[in-house]
C-alpha cells in the first residue's frame, strides 16, 4: 500500500482505529475505550454559558483545528484562551501543572520524588510586582484571566472530564495564578549545569587537557580549574539529581479494569535542531519579506506546541505557543512577524558551598559564615507516608545536595531566580510590538529561553536580535563548578544592546540554526556549546543563490534533506576499490548517491547502517592507507549484512524510513489511542532535522505581502482528546511534508470555519 493510500484510508478513523490489532489488558475492549473517549469530548460547537465572562466571545476553529478567538475585552480574550486550551489539552495541562508544582510523586510513586523536590526548590520566591510587570505592563491581569479560563473549563467538565482522568482516577484540580510562572519548565531551557558537572567529572578522570580536548569548546580556550575547587571531590549525586529533573514524565497507573504496566513517557526535550530565516523583499516574488521558522522539540502526543489566534482590543496575533501559557510565542500580528531558535546562553552554574562543620545551616562567604534560608515542605508519595523535606537556599540559589562528610553543599545558580524568567512569557510584549524599535524594547523582557529572534515587518524591514538574560561573570567563564566563597560571583546581566543583532543587512537575508552566532572576538563568550554549522551553511547556500523566493521555496528548504556530512563521508570511498563483490557494490552505491537522506532511499539506508557500524575511535587512530580502508570495508560488509537481515536481499527495496521511524503512543500507553508511526526523511545533519523522537513538530512560513498566504504545519493535531476531530488530523499532512494555511483575516477564517462556539456569561 502506498503512503498516500495508507493515509487516505486511515484518515476518517485516524484517532482511534489504527491500533485494531492491539488489545487492552483486562476485560475492557477497544470499542469500550473508544466510546469512553467520545463521551468525554469537549463541546466545540454551539453555546456555553460560563461564569467569569464579561461579554460574549466567539471561537471559530478552522478545518485544521486552530481556534480563532474574537473577544470584546482583554480579560475575556485571555479567559477564552485558557478555556479553549483546556478544552483541547486538559490532561496535558494537568500533568504540566503537577511537574511544575512538584506533585508528580503523589500519583506515580517514589520514582518521581527527586523531580518533585527540585521543582519545589526552583519555585520563584522573589518580588511579585517585578515578576508580573516583566512579562507585560498588564501581566498580572492577563495571566490571571488565562488561569480563570482554565479553571472555568475544569469546573465545566467536572462531571465528565477527558477520558484520561477516568482511566487514572485523577481529578483535575484548579490552577493558582502562579502555575504559568512555575520555573520547572525553564530548567532544560537554561542549560549548562549538566555540562559543567560532566566536564568536571571528566577532568577528575582524564585530566584537564584531555577533558578539554574532548569537550571541544567553541570558541577554543584553555580550561582552568577554579581556584579552590577540588574536582576529585565532586559527587555524581549532583549529576543524578539534575538528570532526574530532566527525565521523561512517568505514566500514572490506570485504575481497574484498565490497569497495565506503567512506563515512562517520552522525555520533554529532544535533539536541538531549530532553523529560522528571513528574506528581504528584493529577494522575494512578492516584493515583501517572507519569514520561516521550524523550532524543534520532542515530538509527542499531544504536541508541545499549540496554535491559536487572539483577536481583541489591542490584540490581533496568531501563531504557536505553549498550551499552558497565555499569548503567542512564535507568529505574527498585523504589523510584524517573528520566529526563534535557541541561542544557548549559559544561564546556569553549580556553586560549591563550604558548610560550617559546627552549623549545617551556615556557609562561608567573603571570609565569614552566612546563614542559609531554610524552609520545610511536605511531598506526598503514592504508596508511602508523606515525606517532609528541608529546602535550603544560599545567596547563590537552592541547595541540590549536601555532603555531610566533607562539609560541602551544591547550589544551583540560575537566572530562573530572577523576575520575568518563566519560559516564553516574554512573548506577551512581542505580541503587541508594531515596529523594530518596539520589538527591541520587547526583547528586553525576553529572558528565558535564550533565543535568536528574527523579525520582519510590513514596511519591508528585516532583523535579528539574540535575546536572553545573560549573566556577567567577571574573569571566569562558567564552564566548571565554582566555589561559593565570594571569588566567583555574577556581576549583573548584559544589556540587550551588547548581544548580537542585525538590521537590514546588505546581503538581504538573515538565518540562524543554533550555530555559533558570536562575531569574531566577541567577549565574553555567551557559551561554548553550539550546534554544528552544517544546517546554517546549507540554508545560507540556498538563500545566497538569490531569486524570487516564495512560500513554496521556503517549504522545500524547511524539508531539505541534503546532508553535507554524508556527502563528505561518501567522498572518502572514491579512492579505493573493495575486495569483495558485495562490498564493492555497496561502495559504488554510496559514491554515486546524491546524499539526500530521503525515507525511500536505499542508499540513505546503507549510509546510516554503515555509519552506525564504523568504530569512530578506531578510525581516528588508524593512519590513512590499507588499515583505514580495511576498517571502512568491514563496516560496509556489516552494514550490508544488517540490511539484508532486516529488509531483505533485494537492495533496491531497502528504505531509510523504517530505520528512522517515530512513534506516536498515547501519553498513558493506551493502544486504542495510538497514532500511526511515521518513517521520516532527514537525519540530525539535515535542515529537516529528524531524530528518533524529535524534530519540527511545528513550522511556520509567513508571507508579509498577504498574511493569508502564510502556512504552517503541526503534529499530530491541535487536540489531545482521543476520538476528537483534531486529535490526529494533522499527522497525515506532516508525514507527507504538506502544510495548511495559517489564516488571519476574518473573511478567510469564516470561509474555512469548521466549528463555531459561542462563550457567553450566564443569564442574570
Amino acid at each position: 500500500m502506498s503512503e498516500h493510500t495508507r493515509w487516505s484510508h486511515t484518515l476518517p478513523v485516524l484517532a482511534l482505529a489504527w491500533a485494531v490489532s492491539f488489545c487492552t489488558p483486562g476485560p475492557v475492549d477497544q470499542e469500550h475505550l473508544e466510546e469512553m473517549a467520545r463521551e468525554a469530548l469537549a463541546q466545540i460547537e454551539g453555546t456555553i454559558a460560563i461564569a467569569g465572562l464579561e461579554q460574549e466571545v466567539e471561537v471559530l476553529r478552522d478545518r485544521w483545528g486552530v481556534p480563532h478567538i474574537y473577544a470584546q475585552t482583554v480579560d475575556d480574550l485571555f479567559f477564552a484562551q485558557g478555556f479553549v486550551a483546556a478544552q483541547d489539552r486538559l490532561w496535558q495541562l494537568e500533568m504540566w501543572r503537577r511537574v511544575g508544582e512538584g506533585r508528580v510523586a503523589e500519583i506515580v510513586g517514589p520514582g518521581a520524588f527527586e523531580r518533585d523536590r527540585v521543582a519545589r526548590l526552583l519555585r520563584y520566591r522573589g518580588d511579585m510586582e517585578a515578576e508580573w510587570t516583566s512579562y507585560h505592563p498588564d501581566g498580572e491581569r492577563i495571566i490571571t484571566s488565562f488561569v480563570r479560563g482554565v479553571n472555568a473549563f475544569i469546573e465545566h467538565s467536572r462531571e465528565n472530564p477527558p477520558v484520561e482522568f477516568k482511566l487514572t482516577g485523577i481529578q483535575p484540580e484548579p490552577w493558582s495564578v502562579e502555575v504559568p510562572l512555575l520555573r520547572m519548565a525553564g530548567l532544560p531551557m537554561t542549560d549548562n549545569a549538566l555540562g559543567e558537572m560532566r566536564l568536571a567529572l571528566r577532568v577528575g578522570q582524564v585530566g584537564v587537557e584531555e577533558a578539554n580536548r574532548r569537550d571541544a569548546p567553541d570558541p577554543w580556550q584553555e580550561l582552568r580549574v577554579p581556584e579552590g575547587l577540588d574536582v576529585g571531590a565532586l559527587p555524581d549525586t549532583v549529576l543524578e539529581i539534575i538528570g532526574a529533573a530532566y527525565a521523561g514524565m512517568p505514566r500514572p497507573p490506570l485504575v481497574e479494569p484498565y490497569r497495565s504496566p506503567a512506563a515512562a513517557s517520552p522525555a520533554g526535550r529532544g535533539d536541538a535542531g531549530s532553523n529560522n530565516w528571513v528574506v528581504a523583499g528584493r529577494l522575494t516574488a512578492t516584493g515583501a519579506p517572507i519569514l520561516a521558522n521550524d523550532p524543534h522539540r520532542s515530538i509527542i502526543v499531544p504536541s508541545l506546541r499549540y496554535l491559536v489566534h487572539l483577536n481583541g482590543p489591542g490584540w490581533n496575533v496568531i501563531g504557536s505557543g505553549e498550551p499552558a501559557l497565555p499569548g503567542v510565542a512564535i507568529g505574527h500580528n498585523e504589523r510584524i512577524a517573528w520566529g526563534l531558535t535557541i541561542v544557548g546562553i549559559d544561564q546556569q552554574d553549580i556553586v560549591v558551598e563550604e558548610v560550617n562543620p559546627q552549623n549545617r545551616n551556615e556557609v562561608r562567604w567573603n571570609g565569614s559564615w552566612e546563614p542559609l534560608r531554610v524552609e520545610f515542605d511536605t511531598i506526598r508519595v503514592k504508596g508511602e507516608d508523606p515525606r517532609v523535606v528541608e529546602l535550603k537556599f544560599s545567596r547563590h540559589g537552592p541547595i541540590l545536595y549536601e555532603d555531610t562528610v566533607i562539609h560541602r553543599a551544591y547550589a544551583f545558580r540560575s537566572v530562573l531566580a530572577e523576575p520575568g524568567t518563566a519560559g516564553y512569557l516574554g512573548s506577551l510584549r512581542v505580541d503587541q510590538a508594531r515596529n523594530w524599535n518596539e520589538y527591541l524594547e520587547a526583547m528586553k523582557a525576553w529572558k528565558v529561553p535564550s533565543e535568536n529572534m528574527i523579525y520582519a515587518d510590513v514596511d519591508g524591514n528585516i532583523g535579528w536580535q539574540a535575546a536572553g538574560l545573560t549573566p556577567v561573570r567577571d574573569g571566569w567563564y562558567g564552564r566548571l563548578p565554582v566555589p561559593g566563597t565570594g571569588e566567583y560571583e555574577w556581576r549583573g546581566f548584559l544589556p540587550l544592546e551588547r548581544l548580537p543583532r542585525e538590521y537590514n543587512p546588505a546581503r538581504g537575508f538573515i538565518a540562524t540554526a543554533n550555530h555559533n552566532i558570536m562575531p569574531e572576538g566577541y567577549e565574553p563568550p555567551l557559551g561554548f556549546d553550539w550546534a554544528s554549522p552544517r544546517r546554517y551553511l546549507r540554508i545560507v547556500d540556498v538563500l545566497s543563490a538569490g531569486g524570487d523566493f516564495d512560500v513554496e521555496d521556503y517549504q522545500r528548504l524547511q524539508l531539505d534533506v541534503y546532508s553535507s556530512a554524508a556527502a563528505r563521508a561518501c567522498a572518502t570511498l572514491q579512492t579505493w576499490t573493495a575486495t569483495t563483490d558485495a562490498t564493492e557494490r555497496a561502495r559504488r552505491m554510496l559514491v554515486e548517491w546524491d546524499a539526500e537522506i530521503d525515507r525511500d532511499s536505499p542508499a540513505a539506508a546503507l549510509y546510516h547502517a554503515w555509519r552506525d557500524t564504523l568504530d569512530g575511535r578506531a578510525l581516528r587512530e588508524a593512519t590513512p592507507g590499507a588499515l583505514r580502508d580495511s576498517l571502512v570495508e568491514l563496516a560496509l560488509a556489516a552494514a550490508v549484512g544488517r540490511l539484508e537481515a532486516e529488509q531483505g536481499t533485494d537492495w533496491t527495496a531497502w528504505r531509510w524510513g523504517p530505520m528512522n521511524e517515530i512513534q506516536f503512543p498515547h501519553p498513558l500507553g493506551i493502544p486504542a489511542f495510538e497514532l500511526p508511526a511515521v518513517g521520516r526523511s532527514g537525519d540530525r545533519t539535515t535542515v529537516n532535522v529528524a531524530g528518533r523522537s524529535s524534530g519540527a513538530s511545528f513550522r511556520e512560513i509567513i508571507d508579509l505581502a498577504d498574511w493569508d498566504r502564510s502556512v504552517a504545519t503541526s503534529t499530530p493535531g491541535q487536540s489531545g482528546q482521543p476520538g476528537g476531530p483534531h486529535y490526529g488530523d494533522l499527522l497525515p499532512l506532516w508525514a507527507e511534508g504538506r502544510y495548511f494555511p495559517l489564516l488571519f483575516t476574518r473573511e478567510a477564517v469564516e470561509a474555512n470555519a469548521a466549528h463555531r462556539l459561542v462563550l457567553r456569561p450566564p443569564p442574570r
